[in-house]
């Protein structure tokens, strides 16, 4: 799981390798950083005969110190000793790239301090662990506005699980006010904050934008699901919710679609939600034994495209390339098959309802309980 944990992963030693690499090529002074053990965490070049005086200098009350040719430097961390910084080489050049590098890395772990608090702020937010007051006060702390429209989107993807999409969201998303982040490894979240003018249409756009981007980058299957807009941060976790049913839903009653809203689950957000033996009731008492696909693929066509075309006969004949009696005819005999007359509205609302409910069953019976 690549979520950040604890005080040690607040930045990542890649991140830190890629910054003395970078310093390197400009100073060039090789440069090793170690953390108060005397083990490596990034290096230009190994420096493993300096392990011990590291972790000596590491005891010393010296902020900076030449040792054996090596320039040693403490990184601190709110006042606690984090990493120590070496470069190689004596000589009053290489002390100030060297104080310099530390400098650099002291910003570093300040500015990534600070996204990791409003990162689990945001977390905890999204899961509904924080209390209303305490919502305010450090979201406030945190220079984060309380009153913005907000809306949650939810990205699935095959390689979710690998560390990167995170990354690669949050690389390819030009907001800057956009959290975004993850609470589980199977999914990424972006908390989109949104202007006034931004509507519906607009918000389908930018997720429909956000599923382009991941797939040109190579991820498989990319789902993304949003909820409804919220004005307040309190009912952020509101909006995540609905995310996420959309997300569950949309598997199940639109396979076909990559991006879905909350918003246009209508029925099958109800569906959803009910207890599968209440299911299987609704279907044996509407149905007997039978249940509503097991019919043959031309019946099953015809229903469908009869429900497309609202119950009209003529529309559906047409674009089924039958004759409108023949139409009837099939009408008629799933009607002696069911007891249900399609041409009836309520008939017609119970037998699609049917077919949603099948649907959910199957998806649900996949699952391990």
């Amino acid at each position: 799981m690549c979520l950040q944990k604890g005080r040690e992963k607040m930045i990542s030693n890649q991140i830190l390798q890629n910054t003395i690499e970078g310093l390197k090529a400009i100073a060039r002074v090789e440069l090793c950083i170690m953390d108060t053990d005397g083990k490596e965490v990034a290096a230009t070049v190994s420096m493993y005969e300096c392990e011990k005086p590291a972790m000596e200098f590491a005891q010393s009350p010296a902020d900076s110190q030449e040792i054996q040719g090596y320039q040693y430097f403490k990184i601190y961390d709110e006042q606690q000793l984090e990493y120590i910084l070496i470069a190689g080489g004596s000589g009053e050049d290489v002390y100030m790239v060297g104080k310099m590098v530390a400098f650099q890395i002291q910003n570093l772990l300040v500015a990534y301090k600070e996204r990791f608090d409003k990162d689990n702020f945001i977390k905890n937010l999204l899961l509904d662990n924080l209390l209303l007051v305490d919502i305010y006060s450090r979201a406030k702390k945190l220079h984060i506005q309380a009153d913005v429209r907000r809306v949650i989107m939810i990205i699935e993807t095959d390689s979710t699980k690998d560390c990167n999409v995170l990354e690669i969201v949050r690389s390819g998303n030009t907001n800057t006010r956009d959290f975004v982040t993850a609470v589980d490894e199977n999914n990424v979240i972006v908390v989109r904050d949104l202007s006034e003018g931004d509507s519906p249409v607009e918000i389908d756009k930018g997720a429909k934008a956000l599923e382009s981007f991941l797939v040109k980058e190579g991820m498989k299957n990319v789902r993304v699901a949003y909820g409804t807009v919220v004005k307040e941060i309190k009912d952020v976790s509101r909006s995540y919710k609905e995310a996420k049913m959309a997300l569950d839903v949309g598997k199940i009653f639109f396979s076909d679609r990559n991006v879905v809203a909350y918003s246009e689950l209508g029925i099958g957000r109800l569906i959803y939600q009910l207890p599968l033996p209440l299911c299987r009731m609704f279907i044996r008492e509407i149905f007997g034994g039978k249940s509503p696909d097991d019919f043959d693929e031309e019946t099953l066509t015809t229903i469908n495209k009869f429900f497309e075309n609202s119950l009209n006969v003529s529309e559906t004949s047409r674009q089924l390339f039958i004759h409108r009696n023949t139409l009837v005819y099939r009408l008629d005999k799933l009607q002696k098959a069911t007891g249900l007359d399609l041409r009836v509205f309520e008939d017609a609302i119970t037998f699609k309802i049917a077919l949603m409910v099948v649907k959910y069953m199957k998806y649900m019976e996949t699952f391990d309980y």
